[in-house]
């Protein structure tokens, strides 16, 4: 195939990836709809008293509902092989890495964390359950980013022709994604752990108003865990990647470090995730406090991707638009 065919087919499996991402996210839908809730809390009682509020037995609608969740898992995997195919056709199209502009770094940003995902919950199934809350951002984030972020298959700019260069671009699409999962984890956390307080509470009322789709969603310690340890996870790949920029920033323009605002935010960011690590073994910061610390990296990585290649100007500003 020509290099404009490659690019062509890249596009498409694009849009294939997103159809397959949407049909996860209706599948993970209804395996939450038909699945039996993650607790029982049968000290809860009605309102005005009355009969406990017990959780339903197995039953037909929860086989239902783990026959949602295989298609879910099957959609979901399809979907990535397709995704990894977009970046390898464009890569082939370029004849180079293919994350040399905004939308092909995004593109596999998004890769990582969905392939961080399945592992996570070919490991422990019960975190299938929180596929629906990975897979709907992960649709929306390649949507605007096919929409506002899509730049056309050519060479690299010449800051990015360097060994150390495409080592940390690497590097940081793997930290990127990881945290992406993290800090996901850290909001399901944030609304789980409110959940259980309200039901151990005895708000039954709150409990069913948020039980829907909350109450089926891993234990609150569970999706604590998911987001430490990815985090413990991401922390060194992303702290390797900013050593990385520095020695290609030597290489590109003759100096380690300049304090351009790319490197301030990357730096910014290493700083929150370190604070969260030591947050999360830390009395008085566990739980609540850490996960808001881990929420606030994830939206410090995604200004740092957003307006330092869109509105900053630096260095670093080669997002490929126009």
């Amino acid at each position: 195939m020509t290099p404009d065919q490659l690019a062509s087919l890249s596009d498409s499996l694009f849009s294939i990836a997103v159809a397959l991402y949407s049909l996860a996210v209706v599948a993970f839908s209804a395996q939450l709809a038909f699945g039996r809730r993650t607790a029982r809390t049968p000290e809860l009682v009605a309102a005005g008293g009355g009969s406990p509020v017990e959780e339903p037995t197995a039953s037909a609608a929860d086989s239902r509902g783990r026959r949602w969740g295989v298609l879910a898992m099957g959609l979901t995997v399809v979907g990535a092989l397709t995704h990894a195919g977009v970046l390898v056709t464009r890569g082939l199209a370029t004849d180079r890495l293919p994350w040399g502009n905004m939308y092909e770094f995004s593109t596999a940003v998004v890769l990582v964390a969905v392939v961080v995902y399945v592992g996570f919950a070919l490991r422990a199934p019960a975190l299938r359950h929180i596929g629906l809350f990975v897979l709907a951002p992960v649709v929306l984030s390649l949507v605007l980013i096919g929409l506002f972020l899509y730049a056309d298959a050519g060479p690299l700019v010449a800051a990015l022709r360097s060994y150390w260069l495409a080592i940390h671009v690497t590097t940081a699409i793997i930290g990127f994604g990881i945290f992406f999962v993290s800090g996901i984890a850290s909001v399901l956390y944030l609304v789980k752990v409110r959940q259980e307080e309200r039901a151990v509470a005895g708000d039954v009322a709150g409990d069913v108003a948020g039980g829907g789709l909350i109450s089926r969603l891993p234990v609150a310690a569970a999706l604590d865990r998911v987001a430490h340890r990815t985090a413990v996870f991401g922390f060194p790949i992303w702290t390797f990647a900013v050593i990385a920029g520095a020695i290609g920033a030597e290489a590109a323009w003759g100096r380690f470090w300049g304090w351009d605002p790319k490197e301030t935010w990357a730096f910014i960011a290493w700083v929150v995730y370190a604070a969260y690590l030591h947050a999360r073994t830390t009395a008085g910061w566990r739980g609540r406090p850490a996960a808001w610390v881990n929420v606030v990296g994830l939206i410090v990585m995604i200004f740092n991707l957003t307006f330092v290649n869109m509105v900053s100007t630096g260095l670093h500003s080669y997002a490929g638009l126009n």
